[in-house]
């Protein structure tokens, strides 16, 4: 598989996207990961591509996170441009997340990880135990 060389150029601009505190001269590697960096954001991302849904649902989708959590990289992403959240005056109340134009655009680069994520697994799986491991010389 051949790959392409790109230079990772720096930006030396106001950030125009959300609320991203990025020094100046930031790499736009840096302010991806800074965006959906974490164990969480990306699996949010993934469920919120299939559609808007409700907290209480990707709580449930999201095993292991905790609501405190949830709430954390939600408003996060919220302030970063990336999720909108609608919340309807009813009793109880009722808040639905969903990606905004911006979010959307992060599609490929999700499937652009899951690919690369792939052939990574394959070449370790294909590998000799002992190439996983590192030996130190005593």
């Amino acid at each position: 598989m051949a790959v392409s060389s790109k230079q990772i150029t720096c930006i030396n601009s106001e950030n125009q996207f959300g609320s991203l505190p990025l020094p100046p001269n930031s790499c736009p590697v840096e302010a991806t990961l800074k965006a959906i960096g974490g164990r969480w954001k990306v699996l949010i991302l993934h469920e919120l591509f299939g559609g808007t849904k409700r907290f209480g649902e990707l709580h449930r989708l999201l095993q292991g996170i905790t609501q405190k959590m949830l709430t954390q990289q939600l408003r996060e992403m919220e302030q970063d441009g990336l999720v909108h959240r609608q919340v309807y005056l009813l009793v109880p109340p009722k808040v639905e997340y969903s990606l905004t134009d911006l979010g959307k655009t992060l599609k490929p680069v999700l499937d652009a990880m899951h690919d690369w994520g792939v052939v990574f697994m394959q070449h370790n799986s294909s590998r000799a135990p002992s190439e996983h491991t590192i030996s130190h010389a005593d």
